[in-house]
């Protein structure tokens, strides 16, 4: 049995040697042992140096990418785990392309929780300022994560605050940032940090922002859990925030406008859209009436509406141009090779994609006629004005987290906006009803391209899935 101790910190760049050495020489991975600093002695393994090898090791970059996030997670398996998959890989590295393989799963289902760990930490760090006999000022935090995410969390700070010296301490370890580089040192007892007078200034910000209208407790504790509140100064101040909703909200209502001006009638008869007799309150209902929709000329021509589709708690919607000839035949959006490639890089960028909400600008299919085939065609403003109540509709009523816009159709009928898309894609912009909304490349537009483009574009696309997944998780 050979028992490899990883140090503390560079542990994944440390396994990562260790792990090539094995592999060449094909260790098992039933004979290597995988131990952390602290683990106990083995009783039938030892420490020893890999043994020489003459076998090539090769890895992927998207399952380096992978290995690099599952070795922030505290399950003492992983390092076992991902061995067994680069040594598996060396002979089945399709496996590594199938999301129903249980070992890609498992190590799937780990990255994305250490994703949200350090999402977490991103949010929920609060600094203190410490005395400093230097020109640059000083902080400290402390912070207590699910996983060992120390390494792996610590470098956006040092991005977002470079212009001064700080201290993330946390039970794994601390991290000090000092005249712009990182040091990472084994942990001490949680430092007894002081009191710093801008967190009354944020707590001032905190409950100036809450809208006592839009409580959704669930929600607050699923992106707040409560096991961080004890390390966030504003969280004092929900109980109270809470308990005085109601006298905010019938004072919201008290202080409303009465009568509109007499020119009102004649500005908003030129804007409003015909309303369906009633506005329906489930997504079924309103699956009912926009089937029966008939707002615009396109649904002479298609053969059905087609709804959006997934679960009415999705924390993401993703919104395209409009059906393709698959989804006009079917019903259903998404299903066409566009739809296909949505999928499959959903799928390796963490996102799932019957936990979201899929959905297109414009609920019609139009085209042009050439024999037996059905060209597709963009809609025009029109279509999209006219199909925006369903689409409000959608967003209602599912009220998603994030919003991914797929085109300028998209960005435009959940924006306004009609700017050009290119220096827009991967930013995050205001919906019209004020939630974020991501902007991004139509998979489609990907397919049209040449190959050299083609590449380009994709891992731009795959890089703005990836930004959505860390924005939801």
């Amino acid at each position: 049995m050979i028992r490899v101790t990883l140090p503390r910190f560079a542990r994944f760049e440390a396994w990562r040697t260790a792990a090539r050495d094995l592999a060449s020489a094909r260790v098992l991975p039933g004979a290597v042992t995988w131990a952390d600093p602290d683990s106990p002695p083995d009783l039938f393994g030892a420490d020893a140096p890999p043994p020489p090898g003459s076998h090539q090791v090769t890895a992927t970059q998207d399952f380096l990418q992978l290995a690099r996030q599952v070795a922030s997670h505290s399950d003492p398996e992983r390092w076992s785990l991902l061995y067994a998959a680069l040594m598996r890989a060396q002979t089945d590295r399709r496996f590594l392309s199938n999301p129903a393989d249980p070992m890609l799963d498992r190590l799937s289902r780990m990255a994305k929780s250490v994703r949200r760990d350090i999402h977490k930490m991103h949010a929920f760090v609060r600094f203190h300022e410490l005395p400093s006999d230097s020109p640059r000022r000083r902080f400290a935090a402390w912070f207590e994560p699910e996983h060992p995410i120390l390494e792996a969390g610590t470098p956006f700070f040092a991005k977002r605050f470079a212009d001064m010296d700080w201290l993330i301490a946390t039970p794994e370890g601390i991290a000090r940032f000092t005249g712009g580089a990182i040091d990472y040192a084994p942990p001490q007892p949680r430092p007894d940090l002081p009191d710093d007078h801008s967190h009354d200034l944020w707590q001032t910000y905190f409950a100036n922002i809450f809208n006592p209208a839009r409580i959704k407790t669930q929600a607050m504790r699923s992106e707040m859990p409560l096991k961080y509140w004890k390390n966030l100064p504003e969280t004092r101040l929900i109980p109270d925030m809470l308990a005085d909703a109601p006298r905010r909200v019938q004072a919201m209502r008290e202080a409303g406008a009465s009568t509109a001006p007499a020119f009102a009638p004649r500005v908003t008869a030129r804007i409003r859209q015909p309303l369906p007799d009633s506005a329906p309150t489930t997504l079924t209902d309103a699956a009912s009436q926009a089937a029966r929709c008939t707002r615009c000329d396109l649904c002479h021509a298609a053969t059905q509406t087609v709804w959006g589709e997934g679960p009415p708690d999705a924390p993401l919607m993703i919104v395209g141009e409009a059906p393709g000839d698959h989804e006009d035949l079917q019903g259903r959006p998404f299903i066409g090779p566009a739809g296909q490639l949505l999928r499959t890089t959903m799928i390796q960028t963490g996102l799932d994609p019957d936990r979201t909400w899929l959905t297109n600008a414009v609920k019609h299919f139009r085209f042009t006629p050439r024999g037996k085939r059905r060209l597709h065609q963009s809609p025009d403003g029109s279509h999209i004005q006219h199909c925006r109540w369903l689409l409000d509709l959608e967003r209602r009523l599912v009220a998603p987290r994030l919003t991914l816009a797929l085109g300028a159709t998209a960005a435009l009928a959940l924006t306004g906006n009609r700017q050009p898309l290119t220096p827009r894609r991967g930013r995050i912009e205001p919906a019209l009803d004020g939630g974020p909304v991501l902007i991004t490349w139509h998979p489609s537009l990907i397919l049209r391209l040449p190959p050299d483009r083609a590449s380009a574009a994709l891992a731009q696309f795959r890089a703005d899935l990836t930004q959505a997944a860390n924005q939801i998780a």
